[in-house]
């Protein structure tokens, strides 16, 4: 329990996700991103000692990529599993990052494993591998990004239970930033002051806001010894946007208020 990944909770998620994986349910994280669902899941396969299997979805991540493929070895072909087989078999938790990214042929691969079935079709194969008593499946899903293009199905999203995620109130988010980086109290309130008022300029029609993830990255920097504001300007206005205008305006934010 020491080497748990830092987490702080915010509404009783660490006992949900319990309860998911006692009763063999799979779970939906929503949320925006750099909120902290990534870190939630490696902290909850920490807690319940499962070995954790992560899959950043993509449209190039083909449901072979993760289920497996026959290779040539030598003078025979073999079988190889793929992590999503893997973590089938060995009953680990497979966390599928940003499935809505993902072909529908991936969609199609899980919704077997998210029924009372519990089961992995393996058609290359022709066999059906029964999931593990101890698997769990978990998947992650950004519902503000490029809204109506990257949306999942409701046949797809009605299959888990699901979790909101949201950027933490300034009070826990000063704390995170604290825990994460080792920067001062009154340095960490500042730059979730900062954060905050970004997140309300929505004039800027910035395509993502400002994460909790980047504003621990400044942190870092400053707590480093980076000047405060180039720590600023780098790990938080810059990922931000490429606009030269609208940089130049949050350069300006930033200086004023750190």
């Amino acid at each position: 329990m020491e080497n748990l990944p830092f987490y702080q909770e915010i509404n009783n998620e660490a006992e949900i996700f319990e309860h998911a994986w006692r009763n063999k349910l799979p779970l939906l994280l929503k949320g925006p991103t750099g909120c902290g669902k990534s870190r939630f899941v490696e902290f909850m396969a920490g807690k319940l000692n499962r070995k954790l299997v992560t899959i950043s979805c993509h449209e190039e991540t083909s449901s072979t990529d993760l289920i497996g493929r026959f290779i040539i070895k030598g003078a025979e072909t073999v079988w190889v599993d793929g992590p999503m087989t893997t973590a089938v078999k060995e009953g680990a938790i497979l966390y599928l990052d940003e499935l809505a990214e993902a072909r529908p042929d991936v969609i199609v691969a899980i919704h077997s494993l998210t029924d009372h079935r519990r089961e992995l079709f393996i058609d290359k194969l022709g066999e059906t591998i029964k999931a593990n008593p101890n698997f769990m499946l978990v998947a992650s899903f950004n519902p503000g990004y490029q809204k109506g293009f990257k949306e999942l199905k409701p046949s797809t999203r009605q299959r888990f239970i699901a979790l909101s995620f949201q950027y933490p109130e300034a009070k826990t988010e000063t704390n995170i930033l604290e825990k994460e980086s080792g920067i001062d109290h009154s340095n960490a309130k500042k730059i979730v002051a900062i954060g905050n008022k970004i997140r309300n300029l929505t004039e800027l029609g910035l395509a993502e806001t400002v994460s909790t993830r980047l504003l621990v990255d400044a942190s870092v920097l400053i707590h480093s010894g980076l000047a405060k504001r180039q720590s600023m300007h780098v790990a938080v206005v810059e990922p931000l946007t490429d606009d030269e205008h609208t940089t130049t305006s949050l350069k300006d934010l930033c200086d004023l208020m750190i």
